[in-house]
């Protein structure tokens, strides 16, 4: 089989990815769809993409907030996008739940710069001189009810925020919201997938209960198959780099990450249900002004 030598997002520097064994031509079509995905949430859902700060010249643990689903998530299209659009000349390797490998499909992601979360994976990327791309919250997160959908869910997990200690590095947060309204979810289901023993078989705590197109009511497939998504309008922000206070411990530093992220998020939400209102206005304007 023939194999694959990527570049980083603008091309500085090779990555090996001989190991995955992933054929060139697969290897094309997956990079196809990954620009596909981005356009998608650019144009489909509208991103809009405010930016406080450029990201640091050296490498960054970035932070991003799952919208809805595992291998499929609409929220990870914008941050690759917005990485894109901020024309970072260096490899953002991505880190990815196990799932991805114990279903197959891992030496798929990893030809696009995927690696399993851990971390022994960050360490060698940041040693390499990397941004490493993380979304803390995991599963718990992505499989998050329709009540709950503007919530910032790291559920407790604070080993991001030792690692980015440990290597010395900034964390750059970037908060995504929206995705979250492109489904109804019921349940993340939790109970369930406790009683399956998923949480020992697959490390996986959720078994979601949905509703989208075309699944209909479906349990736990949305997320790990494509969906057609309800057109949501999507707003990402990407924050200031943050370092940890002299002496605060990771878990301190995971929880003050999660606040700011949390009340990015809250603005991001106030500003879409501001500019649906502005639209049914103007909307409303219009109709009355016709002759």
């Amino acid at each position: 089989m023939t194999c694959v030598t990527e570049k980083s997002n603008r091309g500085d520097e090779p990555v090996d990815h001989s190991e995955a064994d992933v054929p060139a031509p697969v290897v094309e079509v997956l990079r196809f769809l990954r620009r596909l995905g981005i356009e998608l949430v650019r144009h489909y859902h509208r991103l809009e993409v405010t930016v406080d700060a450029p990201l640091p010249d050296r490498p960054c643990l970035v932070v991003g907030n799952h919208g809805f689903g595992g291998i499929i998530d609409l929220n990870v299209f914008a941050v690759l996008g917005i990485l894109d659009q901020l024309s970072t000349t260096r490899t953002v390797t991505v880190l990815t739940h196990q799932l991805a490998w114990t279903l197959r499909v891992g030496p798929l992601l990893e030809s696009l710069g995927s690696r399993p979360a851990s971390r022994a994976s960050a360490t060698e990327a940041f040693a390499a001189g990397h941004h490493v791309l993380v979304f803390p919250g995991g599963d718990v997160e992505a499989s998050k009810p329709w009540r709950r959908r503007h919530r910032v869910t790291f559920a407790g997990r604070t080993g991001f925020a030792a690692m980015a200690i440990q290597a010395d590095v900034p964390i750059v947060p970037i908060v995504t919201a929206g995705a979250g309204s492109t489904l109804f979810v019921l349940t993340d289901g939790q109970p369930l997938a406790r009683r399956l023993g998923l949480d020992r078989l697959l490390r996986y705590k959720v078994l979601p209960v949905s509703i989208s197109i075309p699944w209909g009511l479906n349990v736990g497939l949305v997320g790990l198959l494509p969906y057609l998504p309800l057109p949501a309008k999507l707003r990402s922000r990407v924050l200031p780099a943050m370092e940890p206070d002299e002496g605060e411990s990771a878990a301190a530093f995971a929880v003050r990450v999660e606040a700011a992220m949390q009340s990015a998020m809250g603005e991001l939400v106030r500003a879409n249900r501001d500019g649906a209102g502005r639209s049914e206005t103007e909307h409303t304007s219009n109709e009355r002004e016709r002759p």
